[in-house]
């Protein structure tokens, strides 16, 4: 849900799997990031570290196995950490996290941790890497950016009783349209550089031919299915995982 922290010359640091014990260093981690790059007030702070980084729920998450959490290390002090999650079907995952404690920045820690996160997420099979960011986290979207990312979309995070507008950014190395068969035996085109954020994973929008001039429906990234079918409630809904994408406007013209 957001990068903290811009960074230049890497430093030397190890980096490996969260554990239990890391808990109070990721908590202290987190809060002074959090004061330092958003200007959100001390109780959205506080209400956002207690939410998301209660050592209770924290141990949950390190026991997910549809979670990545790495801790970077400096003379053996938690100095940042980064937080992803991925479908357990398909092949994307999700960059929710990176922060970098404030004492540390400008030491290329934020670079390095972002690459062995990536590299890793890669290693596992997830072809796929977004990265989500709040709006008003001016370093941490350039960073996304500078990395090679590119901002696909928006979504809203509550924190506190305020939403916020979330940044989409993603590293899909492919940069044109795919051509894929559909349950009839026809080409369609899916085309990557254009998504919506659902519920379990993203819809790419799919096109009847290359030229993008009619567009056929979406595919959906949590099961690497067409998914063409709409709910009772507007939402394009895919019928092999019930992954779901609320409507921007009315797509019925395209099912």
């Amino acid at each position: 849900m957001g990068f903290i922290g811009t960074d230049r010359d890497s430093p030397i640091m190890q980096t490996r799997n969260a554990r239990p014990a890391d808990r109070p260093a990721i908590r202290d981690v987190a809060r002074r990031s959090l004061e330092r790059s958003y200007s959100l007030s001390p109780q959205a702070i506080t209400t956002a570290v207690e939410k998301w980084y209660d050592e209770g729920e924290l141990a949950d998450r390190f026991g997910d196995p549809s979670r990545l959490f790495l801790v970077s290390e400096r003379d053996d002090q938690i100095v940042a950490f980064s937080e992803s999650v991925h479908s357990e079907s398909g092949d994307e995952a999700t960059l929710l996290w990176l922060h970098v404690d404030p004492a540390y920045r400008g030491e290329g820690i934020a670079t390095e941790l972002f690459d062995v996160t990536v590299d890793r997420l890669h290693e596992e099979g997830f072809e796929h890497v977004y990265g989500r960011v709040l709006d008003d986290n001016t370093d941490g979207n350039a960073f996304y950016e500078s990395r090679g990312l590119e901002k696909v979309g928006e979504d809203t995070v509550e924190i506190g009783e305020r939403t916020y507008v979330e940044n989409v950014w993603t590293l899909h190395e492919s940069s044109g349209l795919e051509a894929i068969e559909n349950g009839d035996g026809e080409t369609v085109f899916v085309d990557y550089t254009e998504s919506d954020t659902g519920s379990a994973g993203h819809f790419y929008t799919v096109y009847s031919d290359e030229e993008k001039s009619s567009q056929y429906g979406y595919f959906c990234a949590n099961c690497d299915n067409l998914a063409n079918a709409m709910d009772s409630m507007g939402r394009i809904e895919c019928n092999h995982c019930g992954n779901t994408r609320k409507p921007s406007r009315w797509d019925a013209a395209y099912l």
